[in-house]
């Protein structure tokens, strides 16, 4: 804890005597994010909700209207069924994937359009076995 200020002394003298004390014993050594410019002073137009946006960021989250989120969701499904490991899980993976496009082709959510349709499975299935016959075997 500082040291009162002590009567008679400005306050903006105080201020900088314990700014200068803090220097010298090394307090401000080794800051994260020293020598870069502060994140808020880069940002050209204010944003009210900027906190919020970098707090999402630092987490890892993101927020998509429902249908970028299946599209999203089915390249993620698509990538990993192309290497599962059997042919069950891919079946199961495109099935449940189809559910979720049938659903919202039925009941179509606020923001752009899905743009999707279901995917054969049969279809998911065979570029697997090629892809699988084409490949070393893995452990």
């Amino acid at each position: 804890m500082t040291e009162r200020k002590p009567p008679g002394v400005s306050f903006e003298s105080f201020v900088d005597k314990q700014i200068r004390d803090a220097q010298a014993r090394g307090e401000f050594a080794d800051l994260p994010g020293a020598g870069e410019p502060a994140p808020a002073v880069t940002e050209t137009v204010y944003d009210e909700l900027w906190w919020i946006k970098r707090k999402m960021a630092r987490e890892g989250l993101a927020v998509l209207p429902p249908t970028l989120a299946l599209r999203k969701e089915a390249e993620d499904t698509l990538a990993a069924a192309a290497v599962a490991p059997s042919e069950r899980v891919v079946r199961r993976m495109v099935e449940e994937l189809n559910v979720k496009i049938r659903d919202m082709m039925f009941k179509p959510p606020p923001g752009p359009p899905l743009g999707l349709k279901p995917y054969d499975i049969e279809e998911i299935v065979r570029q697997w076995r090629e892809r699988r016959a084409g490949s070393p075997k893995a452990d």
